[in-house]
């Protein structure tokens, strides 16, 4: 398992404009991704398969709320308290 860092969150924000993002504006850690569309439903899917593959945690689909998935620096304390457990 990966110790959640600063970096995670840099590797998230590149991920999501590369791969996952529908928005033609680039994305940041405090960007609104799901009220402003930038992230559609599939790409919530993507991103949790990222943070299982990458990061060696399980995403619990009840997890995948506004409160942890909402922006970049919401989905870093998810998993922040993902991985202290």
């Amino acid at each position: 398992m990966t110790v959640v860092t600063e970096q995670t969150s840099t590797d998230l924000v590149r991920f999501i404009n590369r791969e996952v993002s529908i928005s033609p504006d680039p994305i940041e850690a405090e960007t609104d991704l799901l009220l402003t569309g930038a992230v559609d439903s599939l790409g919530v899917i993507r991103i949790t398969q990222w943070m299982e593959d990458e990061l060696g945690v399980t995403v619990d689909p009840a997890d995948v709320t506004l409160d942890n998935f909402q922006t970049v620096t919401q989905m870093v304390s998810y998993l922040a308290g993902r991985t202290a457990s």
